[in-house]
């Protein structure tokens, strides 16, 4: 009777245990990483920021190079430039 009664409480444990805690701390901590990875409003905003920032800059530069280009022709070499 005792051996029924322990194999009832130990092969469900065994089965818990060795199936679904491994899948159930993987799926945890996949969903976590997925949180973690992602930007808040916040940071998405201030990203989307940097980046009209970043790309307003890069117009300037191009319209200082052709005014360069256009007012002193070897500036570039002269800077060790050769693009």
């Amino acid at each position: 009777m005792s051996g029924a009664v322990t194999g009832a409480i130990v092969v469900p444990l065994f089965i818990l245990l060795m199936v679904v805690a491994p899948m159930w701390l993987g799926m945890h901590y996949s969903a976590k990483k997925q949180r973690l990875g992602a930007l808040d409003d916040d940071q998405a905003a201030e990203l989307e920021r940097l980046s009209q920032a970043a790309e307003r800059m890069g117009q300037r530069i191009e319209t200082l190079e052709a005014i360069l280009d256009a007012e002193t022709p070897g500036w570039r070499t002269r800077a060790g430039r050769n693009t």
